[in-house]
């Protein structure tokens, strides 16, 4: 009997506006790393994207999203919002301002649109993967139909 998948605010979104996408799911849980899930998952760690989410001085949050084996360069990643610098926004403050966990955060149906950068390298991919806003979910679809409800930015973000 196939595993019924729990709706999460990303996969309502992607219905909604009725744009195409797959659901991957895995027995993982909040200690397992992105390259654990990507090998889950049968596919290459740079093609499934980590969802992170920044604030500024000012306290402005941004979003970033990068291969799960790199790292944010947080001077890249200030760069590319025009602020003079940034700083990883504390677990226990990433529910109330996404509505998402830490290891389930997804870049689709976070309580308010932030702005949002995604890493060049994903122009390189037909698909890529993201978290679907839960542990244990991920969403594969084109950086095309990312864009057509989350409004982002390319920019080289990690670390060389």
């Amino acid at each position: 009997m196939a595993q019924k998948i729990i709706k999460t605010n990303a996969i309502r979104m992607l219905d909604k506006f009725k744009i195409k996408y797959n659901i991957h799911t895995y027995e993982g849980d909040s200690t397992w790393t992105g390259e654990m899930i990507a090998n889950a998952l049968n596919e290459d760690c740079k093609a499934v994207y980590k969802t992170l989410v920044t604030v500024s001085k000012t306290g402005a949050n941004y979003v970033f999203l990068v291969p799960v084996n790199k790292e944010l360069d947080l001077k890249k990643a200030a760069c590319a919002v025009n602020e003079k610098a940034l700083s990883m926004l504390k677990a226990k403050e990433l529910l109330p301002l996404t509505g998402y966990v830490h290891g389930g955060c997804s870049p689709i149906g976070m309580k308010k649109l932030l702005t949002t950068v995604l890493d060049s390298t994903a122009q390189g991919f037909d698909k890529i993967f993201f978290s679907g806003g839960k542990i244990g979910l991920q969403i594969e679809t084109s950086s095309e139909n990312l864009k057509k409800l989350v409004p982002f930015t390319y920019y080289n973000i990690t670390v060389e």
